[in-house]
């Protein structure tokens, strides 16, 4: 996939006919799109979330929710990946962040906590918590890269080392946009 900022605007999908085209074409998008970026990547965070979520609980049960979050995430963060990946394509960027912070966290989280209520995970209430905000974060930020080219899998992706060496300037950028925009806003008003 390319960056979706070369791909002319009239050829980029609202977010519409990409919602769409996640339930009309899943095997295309979602399952031939598996993200291995992001099973690999989620599930790592993840599972440190979960373990020191539990840890008050003991080595054992922080462990035992660590294990089952990599698990769960290594299974499911590709599939929320491809989706990412399909939401971020459209126009306009800000309907599409608002459409990958909706759909993402309510069918990630739900099944989340039920592996973890059937798992008895002592302290779930912290680790979904926890686990909600790292989601809103990285989706915001999965959003901006992806459509940067970065994070992407498929044709003319680059490889995961090659997004890793990235990431410091692309996080320091993803941080930049709500300050640049406010001064942006504030030169424009004056």
């Amino acid at each position: 996939m390319r960056p979706t900022e070369n791909i002319p605007t009239h050829a980029r999908p609202t977010i519409r006919a990409a919602l769409l085209s996640l339930v009309l074409r899943p095997h295309e998008l979602i399952i031939q799109r598996f993200n291995w970026k992001s099973a690999v990547c989620s599930s790592l965070i993840r599972g440190i979330i979960f373990f020191f979520a539990n840890i008050k609980s003991g080595w054992q049960a922080a462990s035992g929710a660590m294990l089952a979050e990599w698990t769960y995430r290594a299974f499911t963060s590709g599939f929320y990946g491809a989706m990412t990946q399909t939401i971020g394509e459209a126009e306009p960027e800000w309907q599409a962040t608002i459409a990958a912070l909706v759909v993402l966290p309510l069918s990630s989280h739900i099944l989340e906590f039920a592996v973890h209520w059937f798992r008895h995970t002592p302290h779930l209430k912290l680790s979904i918590i926890s686990s909600m905000i790292f989601t809103v974060i990285s989706t915001l930020f999965n959003v901006y890269a992806m459509r940067r080219g970065k994070l992407v899998v498929g044709r003319n992706a680059g490889t995961l080392v090659d997004d890793l060496k990235a990431m410091p300037r692309m996080i320091y950028d993803f941080l930049a946009v709500v300050p640049l925009w406010i001064a942006r806003s504030l030169k424009n008003a004056y």
